[in-house]
């Protein structure tokens, strides 16, 4: 669970919503250290053959579009990133502990 702003944010709520959009092959949302709201909502993304040929900033902008629609605000990934494939181990399963990892100073104040 992701806590931001005090508020509760479940993972496979917003992993479902992008999951169902036809631009999207996969998707994983993880919490990233966040100097405002304790944690925020970050996507990384794996687009579907669909959206190959689709500017990623274009791409983003249209998962957000989406989550707006479905999702209350503080549940809208706060950074969206478009990765080739999800990290995974050897079962399968992804990784989303490498992911917060490599995303958390993401909010870094500088």
């Amino acid at each position: 669970m992701i806590i931001s702003g005090g508020l509760n944010v479940y993972p496979k709520e917003v992993e479902d919503v992008m999951d169902n959009m036809e631009i999207v092959k996969e998707s994983a949302v993880v919490a990233a250290p966040h100097p405002d709201f304790g944690e925020a909502v970050v996507a990384v993304v794996v687009k579907s053959r669909s959206a190959e040929k689709m500017d990623d900033e274009e791409f983003k902008k249209k998962i957000v579009a989406e989550c707006k629609k479905e999702l209350a605000n503080y549940k809208i990934p706060k950074k969206v990133f478009v990765l080739k494939e999800l990290p995974r181990n050897a079962m399968g399963k992804v990784q989303k502990k490498q992911l917060r990892d490599e995303y958390k100073n993401l909010f870094a104040e500088k």
